[in-house]
């Protein structure tokens, strides 16, 4: 039986959907990177990274190859990276507006300030 498509684009951005997980994404956005250098980015405990990377590695988000000792991190593809680059263009777009709505709020309101 096979899962809808709308159904595994969910599931596709649950897994996406911790503040860890996305910090390692734009991380690894700048290229591979080791847990170490993870490590001192992203301030958890590395069990905790270990999880998160563990997740992104199961769903395909990411890939690790062994440098000697060193475990080593990439994204899996271009298009990781641009789905967060899209995140950030749509973020900026929506706080601008935001912030738009705001200053017509505010000045709404020294036009007409409430009474009493």
């Amino acid at each position: 039986m096979s899962v809808p498509l709308y159904q595994a684009k969910a599931e596709f951005f649950r897994t996406l959907g911790h503040p860890v997980r996305i910090r390692v994404l734009e991380l690894l956005q700048q290229g591979p990177r080791s847990v170490r250098d993870m490590l001192a980015a992203v301030d958890v405990e590395p069990s905790n990274l270990s999880q998160h990377l563990a997740v992104l590695r199961r769903t395909g988000i990411v890939t690790a190859t062994r440098e000697g000792a060193t475990v080593v991190y990439v994204l899996s593809s271009g298009d990781v990276a641009e789905l967060m680059r899209s995140a950030r263009r749509i973020l900026t777009d929506v706080i601008a507006g935001q912030g738009e709505l705001l200053a017509e709020l505010r000045d709404a309101e020294t036009r007409h300030p409430p009474p009493g």
